[in-house]
């Protein structure tokens, strides 16, 4: 009996190149954008998460596995810093 190993290519096309560069990385914050439009987020909501302290990988592994950019966002949003204001109730 196998076991089905997790997929580490994104269940999305890409249609960006990828975000490589020929050494280190010197500026996080952009490369975390970049791999973030990658995987389907919209670019508001990449710039948001991309200087948030939010888990990059686990964002990505949640849309991997099918889950919606926006959603994966939601679920993993700080609760004390929420990406979008609580709907009011009148």
């Amino acid at each position: 009996m196998t076991t089905k190993q997790p997929s580490s290519t994104p269940a999305v096309p890409r249609t960006r190149p990828p975000c490589l560069s020929g050494g280190p990385p010197v500026d996080v914050r952009g490369w975390r954008r970049c791999r973030l439009l990658e995987y389907g987020f919209p670019p508001e909501l990449a710039e948001r998460l991309a200087g948030q302290r939010t888990d990059l990988h686990a964002l990505l592994q949640l849309v991997d596995r099918g889950c919606p950019p926006e959603l994966a966002a939601q679920i993993l949003s700080p609760l004390d810093d929420p990406l979008s204001p609580p709907d009011e109730v009148g």
